[in-house]
């Protein structure tokens, strides 16, 4: 079981299972949502259970996907796809987990639209979109 929560303990959630190796997106809009680049695991639905749900809000940032956030702290919590038929999954953020994850990143994606301000040096695969 891992555990997590924003930051003023409002939102909290539990995984249960193996989390898969998260990735790093560095697409303008995750950058926008987290302040840097978005790193997040994504999670089959039914492993994923929200407490305090209720104090959640979702924003809407494409046509296919919304993102919870915290309303109290503003903490970025959660990517999830619109088309739930589609995509039995949710992406949840690493940097929420209390506990520890026993994963390690596994790629960047859209490493294209990076900010200019860091390098990504770490040898792990980059995909450009």
């Amino acid at each position: 079981m891992h555990k997590g929560s924003c930051l003023c303990g409002a939102v909290s959630f539990e995984v249960t299972g193996t989390l898969p190796a998260p990735d790093a997106c560095h697409c303008s809009k995750c950058r926008k949502h987290s302040g840097h680049y978005y790193a997040g695991t994504d999670v089959p639905r039914a492993a994923l259970t929200i407490h305090g749900g209720e104090n959640l809000t979702w924003f809407a940032s494409s046509e296919k996907v919304r993102r919870g956030f915290c309303r109290s702290c503003g903490a970025s919590l959660f990517f999830d796809p619109l088309d739930q038929n589609k995509h039995d999954w949710i992406g949840v953020a690493m940097g929420a987990f209390d506990t520890p994850t026993n994963t390690k990143l596994r790629i960047h994606i859209f490493v294209a639209d990076k900010g200019d301000y860091y390098d990504i040096a770490d040898g792990l695969p980059q995909n450009q979109q």
